[in-house]
């Protein structure tokens, strides 16, 4: 395993992060993130706001499992800014839980926005596409 002095070193503007709401959520999605099956997430304009953290294309992320280890290195490629009623199947799928539909979708972003705060169906949220760059573990 890569130590964080040398993912600092060879990524020294990354961003440290782990997915989900739940340990055990952000293990699945590190996985699905570092076998190069997921390749989109998606927050809430309000939060980027609210923290002042915005995703930027180029940049580098380290993905965290739920116990805080690098899983991998992933690039934003892409980002889509909508509402919450906007979304897509097409990029939905991109973020590959559940049964990927978009149905599955509105439902457990609705239930993670719902615990952020922000939800309601006109919120903007901001969709990030990436691609894996390098698996760590």
């Amino acid at each position: 395993m890569i130590s964080k002095e040398i993912l600092a070193a060879k990524y020294p503007t990354a961003v440290y992060a782990a997915f989900g709401d739940s340990s055990e959520l952000a293990d699945e999605l590190a996985e699905l993130i570092a076998s190069g099956v997921k390749t989109g997430s998606c927050g809430s304009l309000a939060g980027c706001i609210e923290e002042n953290a915005f995703p930027v294309i180029g940049a580098y992320g380290i993905v965290e499992n739920g116990s805080g280890v690098p899983v991998c290195v992933i690039r934003t490629t892409r980002l889509h800014l909508l509402r919450f009623s906007e979304m897509t199947d097409e990029l939905a799928r991109k973020e590959r839980e559940g049964d990927l539909s978009l149905d599955y979708w509105k439902k457990e972003h609705q239930r993670f926005f719902e615990g952020e705060g922000t939800f309601t169906e006109d919120m903007e949220v901001i969709f990030e596409e990436f691609s894996l760059i390098e698996r760590i573990q």
